[in-house]
């Protein structure tokens, strides 16, 4: 056997994207030269890795215990970079992590100055809803997820970041009296929410199912940007989290619609598949999180406490 480190780089890809298309991607290789890796690292195997049945790539059970163990061999490869770089004292290699759309605005801020300290390090940061987020964790093409509702599976452990507070907001020709009036008048309102599988459009629905409301109308948007477009257009109100919203806010294109029970409170949080083995790099993150998180929410989210909505 003569397989190279890039042979098992490739393979390992295959296995998990399943094409040869998404794995040239992920390597940023051309599809030939993907093939002709393939093709190379099959030639020293007498039982296939791989078969095409119509026109799609599948795996073998043999090619599917080859890739484990390509995958685990890469990772024993990289710890040894790792280890090397940190005995020569700096940090070395590609951080993952995947981040539920609205952590967008949460997550570069700790991890700013990490990289900056680190120059060797590389970010990976795929920004993508919460159950890729989870998949990502799964599949191990993550080493961290960003969410702000934990999973029931697989079982994670979690480091809390901020607190995130989600408010009722209008546009800024909202006229209604609010004040007066309970929860009860989201009944009357058009309310637009995030996709299925969204923690934002979970967090809401579980607010209206412990509160026994019921809405009569309702729009459904994909997105955290196109729902404030929408509300900022007076196409409705929406539950929203405030970490998105402090500039328009600030500029006057969205308000927080004042009511009992708002602003809803979940976290933002860290999480990892329980008993993950880490490699140095992402050990050497975690404990820069906890040992500069304070600092970091001082800094950059105490802006948060000024919105506290009705008591």
């Amino acid at each position: 056997m003569k397989y190279t480190l890039q042979q098992l780089r490739v393979f390992s890809a295959i296995v998990r994207t399943e094409s040869i298309t998404k794995a040239a991607e992920e390597l940023f290789l051309t599809q030939p030269g993907v093939s002709i890796q393939l093709k190379n690292f099959q030639d020293q195997f007498d039982i296939p890795l791989t078969e095409v049945i119509g026109r799609k790539l599948h795996i073998t059970d043999f090619g599917r215990e080859i890739g484990e163990l390509a995958a685990q061999i890469l990772l024993q490869v990289e710890e040894i970079d790792h280890r090397t770089s940190a005995y020569r004292g700096h940090l070395y290699g590609r951080l993952k992590i995947a981040v539920a759309s609205t952590g967008k605005y949460v997550m570069p801020y700790f991890l700013s100055a990490f990289i900056k300290n680190n120059p060797a390090v590389e970010l990976k940061m795929d920004v993508t809803n919460r159950a890729t987020v989870i998949n990502s964790l799964e599949n191990n093409q993550a080493d961290f997820g960003l969410v702000s509702i934990l999973p029931d599976r697989p079982k994670v452990e979690e480091e809390l970041l901020i607190e995130n507070r989600l408010f009722l907001v209008g546009n800024a020709a909202a006229s209604l009296e609010f004040k007066e009036k309970g929860e009860a008048l989201l009944e009357q309102l058009p309310m637009i929410f995030r996709e299925e599988g969204s923690a934002t459009r979970q967090t809401m629905e579980q607010f209206l199912e412990r509160n026994d409301i019921t809405l009569k109308k309702r729009l459904e948007l994909t997105s955290n940007e196109a729902v404030k477009q929408a509300v900022i257009a007076g196409l409705g109100y929406s539950v929203m989290p405030l970490i998105g919203i402090r500039n328009e806010i600030m500029d006057g294109d969205l308000k927080i619609i004042p009511l009992r029970q708002f602003p809803i409170r979940s976290s933002w949080r860290l999480i990892w598949l329980k008993g993950k083995r880490f490699s140095f790099l992402s050990s050497a993150y975690l404990d820069f999180i906890r040992l500069h998180k304070a600092e970091i929410i001082e800094e950059h989210f105490s802006w948060i406490d000024e919105y506290e909505g009705e008591t």
